[in-house]
């Protein structure tokens, strides 16, 4: 089936602030998606950017998170070759996702960071395994924290026509929260889980 595809970003907003790791810019692009003219997907990006730092934080201690509270869970540890493929298919250049030299020397990162995307796509594929391809209606997520290659990121997640999923990190911390829509349950869903 060929079709004309369209997608076209906005500037929405840009705003800073101050956070534990200095300055930050918030730059909100809208993405609208169109197939033959017909509006398909309309997404809603915050892009973060952070102020230099100077330090590097030592990697999180891997433990045994509690995942008791969940209903459903995956543990996957994202690899090397996962960040350099999932950069490829989605155009990111970013350095700290594949090249390791750049990530701990120059951005002093413990190690190459996960994309907040790549893991939104594994909460949306946890939630495809349980409940099928093409189930959810709306999907909305949130990065809170960074994730690095080669520790073990639990995907869990909760509920039936409203769905709660996170991504854990090693140390038990909550990286990634998002919120989902079964279809059929279209009324307007909670923010992600903080």
């Amino acid at each position: 089936m060929a079709a004309a595809i369209e997608r076209r970003s906005t500037v929405a907003s840009v705003r800073e602030k101050s956070g534990k790791t200095g300055q930050l810019v918030f730059v909100e692009v809208e993405h609208i998606t169109r197939a033959d003219n017909v509006e398909v997907v309309r997404e809603l990006q915050t892009i973060v950017y952070r102020e230099a730092t100077t330090y590097m934080a030592p990697l999180p201690a891997i433990g045994a998170p509690d995942l008791s509270n969940w209903e459903w869970s995956r543990t996957v540890t994202p690899d090397t070759t996962m960040l350099f493929r999932f950069s490829a298919i989605t155009f990111n250049s970013h350095r700290i996702h594949y090249d390791l030299p750049y990530a701990l020397n120059q951005e002093y990162y413990p190690g190459l960071v996960v994309h907040g995307p790549l893991m939104a796509a594994l909460l949306l594929d946890l939630a495809a395994r349980r409940f099928g391809p093409n189930a959810l209606s709306r999907f909305s997520y949130k990065s809170l924290s960074p994730a690095f290659a080669g520790q073990p990121l639990h995907l869990v997640g909760r509920g039936a026509a409203q769905i709660e999923l996170c991504a854990i990190g090693a140390d038990g911390r909550m990286v990634v929260s998002a919120t989902a829509t079964l279809r059929g349950n279209d009324h307007k869903s909670a923010p992600p889980v903080s």
